[in-house]
């Protein structure tokens, strides 16, 4: 027996084989160590090719080599076993310390005695704010969030103050170099002189966002350490600092509850049943206000603001989580459009529990982008068939930035910090949806029924769609076409719905079809 210079030791032994070729007999003797430690296929290709064995012999050889290497690997476990009740009953060895490692290994092999996995601080923070929220303690947590949320509003005026003044200083720059334009300047000083204002509101704009940036990392710190330390003072009975700490005091709150959120905010609800032989209730609301007003918290706290928030922080870690469609370009960014809007929102408030807007989109970018490439590859592979004129459309756009998304595709992103809402379904459409020939097939309708399909994968149980799927109205959207789009997307929502039975089993769910602002000049006609 040899010993190698780790703790396993091998032995070498003989394997014969015996075969015929013809009227030829012949011995096969090949020296293998044990335990083997290599494939039984991987070594029968070796021996065929270093033995040059013919190929009619394979499926013998291989048959004899398993079992030769089963019955001596047995024999030698065997042989080790006696020999260590040998010493065992020779009391060679140690009892207690056999006895401690072989509870040692059944311990760490068996999952019922394995050690459960030590919650992240995040984990932790979720429990202990989800405990308190549900507790007297609710008021305290909405107070403060509300003062973090006053003073981050008063650095975002300050900065739009400085900004203003900026661009008036710039204007008035401007007006005067245009005066002396063609008289004692010329046009590269009039470029040179806007290229030097472009900075400068650059310098100022980058100088503002790390300061806030700065600020929310801070109160987010702050705030989790406050969470946790109350969660460990409430632990302690009798603690009458910490009762104190928990009561409202009822001014302000009262005369807020008096003025109750006094929007002219037009809604009608309805309930309905769907369902060929299970009926199932759902609640269905047509609401008249802007996408945003959903996000945007209120800044003089409003009573029916605040009972809103409330609602919205206890069902943040529940089953029961609210979700707006947001309807998006192609580009997974928060730079122009309603994204830039929604990204200003995000940012009034600070998110106390998930990452910032901008670091979920840089996580969805590289998502897309291993997607796509994916996506890509499988294609390579497929033999290629007739495609269609959006197809190729939709290819050559791929083809030019691989980052984007195509119509009907969504990103999602999770805020704790919107006023009713934690999910926001970023939907990607195009042009085609202010036209009035989509019809129940087009990506933006498909992409509705995915989203409804996830709602009931992942406990949304109210959703908010825009029901023109537009957010603002033009020119020609007139009466007939907001009519016609209207019961089109009613129509398939729907039938959607009808399939959430075989999605998830019957859930009663509330969807809000949005109408935008602009629908109020329509009834004057």
């Amino acid at each position: 027996m040899k010993k190698n210079k780790g703790k396993i030791s091998t032995t070498e032994k003989e394997f014969t084989f015996e075969f015929r070729a013809g009227k030829q007999h012949y011995v096969l003797t090949v020296p293998l160590q044990f335990p083997v430690q290599e494939n039984t296929s991987d070594l029968l290709g070796r021996l065929k090719l270093l033995h040059k064995l013919p190929c009619f012999v394979e499926n013998d050889l291989k048959t004899a080599l398993c079992r030769f290497i089963e019955r001596e690997t047995i024999l030698d476990y065997d042989r080790e076993a006696e020999t260590l009740l040998q010493k065992l009953t020779t009391k060679d060895l140690d009892m207690d310390r056999l006895t401690d490692s072989w509870a040692k290994v059944y311990s760490e092999s068996t999952l019922e005695h394995a050690r459960p996995e030590e919650p992240s601080r995040e984990e932790d923070f979720a429990d202990v704010y989800h405990e308190l929220i549900h507790s007297p303690a609710s008021d305290t947590l909405l107070n403060l969030e509300h003062n973090y949320f006053l003073s981050i509003s008063e650095l975002i005026s300050e900065r739009d103050m400085e900004l203003k003044k900026l661009q008036e200083r710039q204007a008035v720059e401007m007006d005067s170099v245009m005066q002396e334009l063609g008289k004692t300047l010329s046009d590269q000083d009039v470029n040179a002189v806007a290229s030097q204002h472009f900075d400068g509101q650059q310098v100022l704009e980058s100088k503002w966002a790390n300061e806030l940036k700065q600020v929310t990392t801070i109160q987010k710190q702050e705030y989790q350490e406050w969470v946790l330390k109350l969660h460990q003072d409430l632990q302690t009975p009798n603690n009458s600092t910490i009762n104190e700490e928990i009561k409202v005091k009822p001014s302000q709150l009262s005369e807020a509850s008096a003025q109750m959120f006094e929007e002219q905010q037009l809604e009608e609800s309805f309930t309905i049943h769907l369902g060929a032989q299970l009926k199932t209730m759902h609640n269905l609301r047509l609401l008249r206000a802007d996408v945003l007003d959903f996000c945007k918290h209120r800044r003089h706290g409003s009573g029916g603001a605040k009972l809103r928030r409330l609602q919205t922080a206890l069902s943040l870690y529940s089953t029961s989580l609210c979700g707006l469609v947001l309807l998006v370009d192609n580009r997974v960014n928060s730079y122009s459009g309603i994204k830039r809007d929604f990204a200003t929102v995000s940012k009034e408030c600070t998110d106390f529990h998930f990452p910032w807007l901008e670091e979920q989109l840089e996580v969805v970018q590289q998502v897309v982008l291993y997607a796509r490439a994916q996506r890509n590859s499988k294609q390579r592979e497929q033999p290629e068939g007739p495609k269609n004129g959006g197809s190729d459309d939709n290819t050559k756009n791929l083809e030019r930035n691989t980052s984007n998304i195509l119509p009907g595709e969504f990103y999602i992103t999770r805020q704790s910090n919107l006023s009713e809402v934690h999910i926001v379904f970023h939907l990607c459409v195009d042009d085609n949806v202010r036209s009035g020939n989509i019809t129940a097939r087009d990506p933006a309708i498909m992409g509705l029924r995915n989203i409804l399909k996830v709602c009931c994968t992942h406990d949304i149980t109210t959703i908010t769609v825009p029901l023109l799927l537009v957010h603002d109205m033009s020119e020609e959207m007139t009466i007939p076409w907001c009519l016609k789009r209207a019961e089109l997307v009613f129509k398939c929502v729907k039938g959607f719905m009808m399939e959430m039975v075989s999605w998830d089993g019957g859930i009663s769910r509330t969807v809000q079809f949005l109408v935008p602002q602009v629908w109020s000049h329509f009834q004057s006609l």
